[in-house]
C-alpha cells in the first residue's frame, strides 16, 4: 500500500451527516473522496426519507427570519405563532425523553452548536421553510407552531439531500457509487490510513489520512435487529433505505472501537402496514402516521395500550413503534371521529393508506378485523372517562382522562361523532441507538478509552444520544452538527504539518 495518502478524507456514506462531514472537510482544503454503498438511484441514505426537519436552539421568528428563513415573506411571516427554543429547554427536553441517559457532552455538542450549524447550511445553499403541514395547527387564522421542531428543509428529506449534494458538486468532492466499504485499514501503530472497499471493478485499498464513517445504523439487518433488539424484530419494517446494514459499525468494532449507547433500542414508529418492507423512494416518509394524539390507539383486541396524549406527539412517536411490536400481529389501529378527522396531518390523505371508515364502532370493528365487543367497550369506557377542559391540539392542553388505564393525558375528547375512521399501522424502524463512542473532536474512542488515530464518526452510528426514546428533529440536527465537527477535524488532521 502506498504510503502517499490518494485522498486527504475519505468520508464512507452519502446522507445528511456524512455530506456536512464531506463539506467540513474540503473547507479546510482536504481532498475528499465520498463512498455511497447504494447506486446513483438509491443513493441519500436515511436522510432522504426524512421530513426534513430540524430542532435547534433560536429567538423566534424574528431571528430566524435574519439567517435561516431569509426569503419568508411577510405575509407569511403574519400568519406564524413560533415560540422560542433555548438552549436549557432543548436540553431539558433531549434528557427528559431519554431518561437522563444522553451523554452530557455530546448533548451540550448538539444543544450548543445546532443553532450555527444552521447558519452553516444555509449558507452553503440550503434553504429552510417553517412546517405548515405537519407542526402547526391553524388556530383563530394563524399557524402555532408546537413541540420544537418547527424548520425543515426545502423538499423535505429529498430537498435536503439535493441541496447538499448540489454543494458537493461545487466544492469538487468526488463520489464513488455502489461501492461498499469492507474493513478499515491500519498501520501498525493502529492509526487508520485508509479503508478496503468493493466496487464495480471488485475489491480494491484506498488510503487516506482521515476515514470519517458516517453511513448509518443497522436497521436494515435483520439479524442485527434480533441480536440487539430482541425476538420478533426482523418483522418490522424499514422506514429508510435498506442500504444501513451497520457495515460502519461492525469495522469499527473489528478494530477495537468502543460501543456506546442505547444498543437494545431504537427509533421507530407507527407505520402504514400497507407499506413496503423498505423505504419507498416516491411515498417517502408519509407511511407514517403520526396524528394519534388527537385520536385513539387500539390493538386487534380492541384494547387501548398506550397514553396517546402522554406528551407532545415529537416526544412520543418514535418509541411507540415499539409499543405496536408488543401487540397482537404488531398491529394497531388510530381511530378519529369527525372531531378530529380534518385535523390529522397530510400523510393520512395519500393514496396509499389503509384505513376504513364506518357509522358505527361496531362496524367500523368488523371491516377492520378488531374484536366487536372489545373495541365497543373500549371506546364507551373511554368515552365516559373524558374530563371537560379547554381543547387546545397546540398545547399540552391537560384535557384528560379520569379513571381508566391507561390515561389519556392530554387532548381527550370523546369518540362519538360518527362516521368513524380507523387507519392500521404496524412498527417502522427508522434507525438503531446504539453505535460508536466519540470525543468532543469526532474522533473515535477504542475499548481503553483511546482516540484511534485517523478515525472519526458522525450520524445515526454515533453512539450515546439517544436511549429508549427520540427527540422528534434532533437527529437530523445531530447528524449535521457532527458531521460538521468531524469533517472539520479529520480535515485539519489531514492537511496538518
Amino acid at each position: 500500500m502506498p504510503t502517499d495518502s490518494q485522498f486527504d478524507v475519505i468520508v464512507v456514506g452519502l446522507g445528511n451527516a456524512a455530506i456536512c462531514a464531506a463539506l467540513s472537510a474540503r473547507e479546510q482544503g482536504a481532498r475528499v473522496l465520498m463512498l455511497e454503498k447504494a447506486s446513483v438511484e438509491e443513493r441519500g441514505g436515511n436522510s432522504l426519507f426524512t421530513a426534513g426537519g430540524f430542532r435547534f436552539v433560536h429567538d423566534g421568528l424574528d431571528d430566524l427570519r435574519q439567517d435561516i428563513l431569509d426569503d419568508l415573506s411577510p405575509a407569511e411571516a403574519e400568519q406564524i405563532v413560533l415560540p422560542t427554543l433555548k438552549a436549557e429547554t432543548y436540553l431539558h427536553d433531549l434528557m427528559h425523553v431519554t431518561e437522563h441517559n444522553s451523554d452530557e457532552t455530546l448533548a451540550g455538542l448538539l444543544i450548543g452548536r445546532s443553532r450555527d450549524t444552521m447558519r452553516w447550511m444555509r449558507r452553503n445553499g440550503v434553504r429552510f421553510i417553517p412546517m405548515f403541514g405537519r407542526q402547526s395547527y391553524k388556530l383563530n387564522g394563524k399557524h402555532h407552531f408546537y413541540g420544537g421542531v418547527n424548520i425543515e428543509a426545502v423538499g423535505g428529506g429529498y430537498g435536503l439531500v439535493d441541496q447538499l449534494l448540489k454543494a458537493a458538486d461545487r466544492q469538487g468532492i468526488e463520489i464513488r457509487y455502489a461501492t461498499r466499504m469492507t474493513r478499515l485499514l491500519q498501520d501498525r501503530m493502529g492509526t487508520v490510513v485508509g479503508v478496503a472497499v468493493k466496487g464495480p471493478e471488485g475489491f480494491e485499498d484506498l488510503a487516506a489520512t482521515s476515514v470519517v464513517l458516517a453511513c448509518g445504523g443497522f436497521e436494515a439487518n435483520p439479524e442485527m435487529r434480533v441480536r440487539y433488539l430482541g425476538p420478533g424484530w426482523e418483522h418490522c419494517r424499514v422506514r429508510g433505505t435498506r442500504h444501513n446494514t451497520g457495515d460502519g459499525i461492525k469495522a469499527a468494532l473489528d478494530i477495537g472501537a468502543q460501543p456506546f449507547g442505547g444498543w437494545s433500542t431504537c427509533h421507530a414508529v407507527a407505520w402504514d402496514i400497507s407499506a413496503p418492507p423498505y423505504g419507498d423512494r416516491v411515498v417517502l416518509d408519509n407511511f407514517q402516521k403520526h396524528s394519534y394524539p388527537i385520536g385513539i390507539v387500539v390493538n386487534l383486541n380492541g384494547e387501548r395500550f398506550v397514553d396517546e396524549g402522554a406528551d407532545y406527539r415529537n416526544h412520543t412517536y418514535a418509541k411507540y413503534g415499539r409499543e405496536i411490536m408488543k401487540q397482537p400481529l404488531r398491529t394497531a389501529v388510530q381511530i378519529f371521529d369527525q372531531r378530529t378527522i380534518d385535523m390529522v396531518r397530510d400523510e393520512y390523505r395519500i393514496r396509499q393508506v389503509t384505513k376504513a371508515e364506518a357509522n358505527t364502532i361496531e362496524e367500523l370493528a368488523k371491516k377492520l378485523d378488531i374484536d366487536v365487543e372489545g373495541l365497543a367497550r373500549t371506546v364507551r369506557d373511554f368515552n365516559a372517562a373524558c374530563q371537560p377542559g379547554d381543547y387546545n391540539p397546540a398545547i399540552l392542553d391537560g384535557v384528560k382522562t379520569k379513571g381508566i388505564a391507561p390515561p389519556k393525558s392530554n387532548w381527550a375528547l370523546p369518540i362519538d361523532q360518527p362516521p368513524y375512521t380507523g387507519f392500521v399501522v404496524t412498527c417502522g424502524i427508522t434507525f438503531t441507538f446504539g453505535g460508536l463512542r466519540i470525543n468532543e473532536r469526532g474522533e473515535v474512542q477504542d475499548i481503553t478509552d483511546q482516540t484511534i488515530h485517523g478515525l472519526y464518526a458522525a450520524g445515526e452510528l454515533v453512539g450515546g444520544i439517544f436511549y429508549g426514546n427520540y427527540l422528534g428533529g434532533a437527529g437530523l440536527m445531530s447528524g449535521a452538527v457532527f458531521g460538521r465537527l468531524s469533517g472539520r477535524s479529520a480535515g485539519l488532521r489531514a492537511k496538518s504539518p
